[in-house]
């Protein structure tokens, strides 16, 4: 395996049809999937001109190797877009209770210095729920080109919150810790938030 592989997350659009249970079966058998679930997704207000042809139900994957996974999002090509968040910086991952249940993904809509993403990981990291919060790159696919190119794909930042409330309670919880963020100067802004329905791997 080459050493410039990275690791991250795919959101593929569940449609429920032959093609998405397809790729389903795949990956649930394939070494490069760590873990799948089936999620919901609401984009932000913010994001939506981005990706107009998003999906409301998507398989999320977390996968080790990102050039397979690309590869099998090429032999299934879809109308609505599918997102590879490719994590290259990772603040941290700690033990915390509960499962996790969210995935709160942002961008930085300014360029992000050193001392701004240390700044950044000191107050994510004081949101107790969150297990794992890392940093990277996004990369779209959908047979339907977007009107508008996304300009913030190489700033990137991803929450893996785990907790036992409701996601509306967690949502909430991240846009407090989003704020905060805001507060030191370091415009973060809402992309999407995948409430996690059930694990499927």
């Amino acid at each position: 395996m080459s050493d410039l592989s990275l690791d991250g997350y795919a959101c593929i659009p569940y449609t429920h049809d032959h093609k998405s249970i397809e790729i389903k079966d795949s990956w649930q058998i394939s070494k490069n999937v760590e873990n799948m679930y089936f999620v919901t997704a609401t984009f932000s207000q913010d994001s939506k001109p981005y990706f107009p042809s998003h999906a409301n139900h998507y398989l999320l994957v977390k996968f080790t190797n990102d050039t397979k996974i690309i590869k099998e999002l090429e032999k299934h090509p879809h109308d609505k877009t599918s997102f590879i968040f490719n994590m290259d910086n990772e603040f941290f991952e700690r033990e915390v209770d509960g499962t996790m249940n969210f995935i709160s993904v942002y961008y930085l809509e300014y360029s992000k210095s050193d001392d701004d993403m240390s700044d950044l990981a000191l107050v994510v990291s004081k949101n107790d729920r969150v297990k794992k919060a890392s940093a990277g790159s996004m990369t779209v696919y959908s047979t339907e080109p977007p009107k508008f190119t996304f300009p913030y794909s190489n700033s990137i930042v991803v929450l893996e919150v785990s907790s036992q409330k409701s996601h509306q309670s967690v949502n909430k919880y991240c846009e407090q810790t989003r704020r905060s963020v805001c507060r030191k100067g370091i415009t973060m802004i809402n992309l999407v938030g995948l409430s996690i329905l059930e694990k499927l791997k």
